[in-house]
């Protein structure tokens, strides 16, 4: 195996972003290692950007606080596993659950890539092996913050999107229900039964309520009145960190509870499953350890009896790498999927190739070396920060 040379960090900024939208898409961070023979693997982190890239960057100063690409230079990039490990005892001083797990992340994705590259092989194979026969990705369906729209015209929106995705040829969909004080909560259950008819009985429906409740009482009376609706997954119901609120409420409710987007490492997603108790863990690929630590946490889960289906709203790194992790992974039903088709996103439409089509609800299983993709050269120097 030829050994690491170089890694960068290079941080793309799409050109027009709205500060008070949620679009995690318009900047990234993309860590690319070189091997000696000319080889690169990339990743990205959904983290501020060029705090990650300085932390990859940054020159040792004491034992756990080593900059990332200095621990990286010289070894063999087959041994994910040790290089995983080492990074995180030189990272402990950068964060246990923040940034230094971020920056760690893009590094593993870059690793399964470029490994996979050099054995000519598609990453989800270093995980273990296919574990299903095809990828299951679900569109989401997001019109942006209501801004100064009526949530007449955010219906609207959201109607025009599930049909596209229909055409597009999923089969799963996440309602961004972001609405906040535009609706009550009988208004909402109103509009997520119209989504409903909207998609059709057969195709699968998520709803992201964006983190609208503080009481759990009051998320549990909204989602009473929608099982009608036969929702997979209720995400984002109430704050993050309320782990005591997610056990009350998943003990109640009928509909899948799901938690843990923002969690970093198997550690925290434990307290996700020993104390808020979810049905589902919902943690990215580019922010709780890369596909090494997510390859953990799945595992973790499986002994609960939890699914894994994780966040993912980036850029075509992020989700090749949730494919790859889906791939090799049985208690994944799904995989979110930031479609370029869906989302006006430059840096996810124009980052890498290829996009992978989708057929009836379903993705191909990858056969290209690594994650499958290519970095776009001229789009990296169009957005590089």
């Amino acid at each position: 195996m030829a050994l690491i040379a170089d890694v960068e960090a290079i941080v793309l900024r799409a050109p027009v972003s709205d500060p008070n939208d949620l679009d995690s898409s318009s900047e990234t961070v993309v860590v690319v290692i070189h091997d000696e023979d000319g080889t690169v693997g990339i990743g990205e982190a959904d983290a501020p950007a060029p705090v990650v890239r300085e932390l990859v960057l940054m020159d040792d100063r004491h034992a756990w606080s080593r900059g990332v690409r200095s621990v990286m230079l010289g070894r063999d990039p087959f041994e994910i596993e040790a290089l995983h490990r080492d990074l995180y005892q030189a990272t402990i001083y950068h964060g246990r659950r923040g940034l230094g797990i971020h920056a760690l992340s893009a590094v593993d994705v870059a690793l399964h890539d470029l490994v996979g590259k050099q054995l000519g092989r598609p990453a989800y194979q270093l995980l273990g092996g296919a574990g299903r026969e095809a990828i299951r990705p679900y569109a989401t369906i997001y019109p942006g913050v209501p801004g100064d729209r009526t949530i007449g015209e955010l219906m609207h929106e959201l109607a025009r999107g599930f049909e596209r995705a229909l055409e597009l040829g999923f089969r799963a969909m996440k309602m961004e229900a972001f609405f906040g004080d535009l609706v009550s909560d009988r208004e909402l259950v109103g509009c997520i039964q119209e989504s409903r008819r909207l998609v059709g009985e057969d195709t699968t429906l998520l709803v992201d309520f964006g983190y609208r409740w503080s009481d759990w009482r009051a998320a549990l009376w909204t989602l009473n009145r929608l099982e009608d609706c036969d929702l997979f997954l209720a995400e984002a119901t109430l704050q993050h960190d309320d782990l005591e609120g997610h056990a009350k409420l998943a003990a109640r409710a009928e509909t899948r509870i799901g938690g843990a987007e923002m969690a970093a490492t198997r550690y925290e997603c434990r307290e996700w499953i020993e104390y808020g108790r979810v049905d589902v863990l919902q943690p990215d690929v580019n922010r709780a350890g890369g596909l090494t630590e997510m390859a953990r946490i799945a595992q973790l889960a499986g002994l609960a009896g939890v699914l894994v289906v994780p966040h993912g709203w980036k850029t075509g790194i992020t989700a090749a790498a949730a494919r790859h992790f889906q791939a090799a992974t049985p208690n994944v039903p799904f995989v979110e999927h930031l479609s370029p088709d869906l989302f006006d996103s430059p840096l996810r439409r124009e980052l890498v190739s290829p996009e992978p089509a989708i057929v009836d609800g379903a993705i191909e299983l990858p056969t290209l070396p690594g994650l499958g993709i290519e970095l776009d050269a001229d789009a990296v120097e169009r957005y590089r920060a």
